[in-house]
């Protein structure tokens, strides 16, 4: 299904639905959404880059392997995990730092950094098993 609407369409809707993918991310546990929700969006966004210019085109824009990001994405997470242990409360507990940052306080927390692994291990994981499915059909 390799038509010039699609191949022309695709670029603005793979945008969209990375930049929501990413909105959802962030508004995490404060609201519906999450790592995972945002991971399923944007790899259907990698799904319709795939359907219009191909696998291999995919493959060169993610760069790394897909399962490098899942690998990490899990690394992620399972340190998000860890680190509240070397603060001696229990596994997963959320900790939050505020620094400044250009005189602005930011509030960063070990719940973010989870959510953001679970988004890779998501696209990661996902994205192997599509790019695999749909390398298979054309050997």
């Amino acid at each position: 299904m390799n038509t010039l609407i699609l191949r022309t369409v695709a670029p603005v809707i793979i945008s969209l639905m990375v930049l929501f993918s990413i909105f959802v991310l962030l508004r995490g546990h404060n609201e519906p959404g999450g790592g995972f929700i945002g991971g399923l969006i944007a790899v259907s966004a990698l799904a319709i880059f795939g359907i219009a210019y191909g696998v291999q085109a995919v493959r060169r824009a993610i760069i790394f392997h897909p399962l490098s990001i899942a690998g990490f994405g899990l690394l992620l997470a399972t340190l998000s995990g860890l680190f509240s242990v070397f603060f001696g409360v229990p596994f997963m507990t959320g900790l939050w730092v505020y620094p400044s940052l250009l005189g602005v306080e930011v509030p960063l927390a070990t719940v973010m950094s989870f959510d953001v692994g679970v988004y890779l291990v998501v696209v990661g994981g996902f994205a192997s098993i599509a790019l695999g499915l749909e390398e298979r059909d054309h050997d």
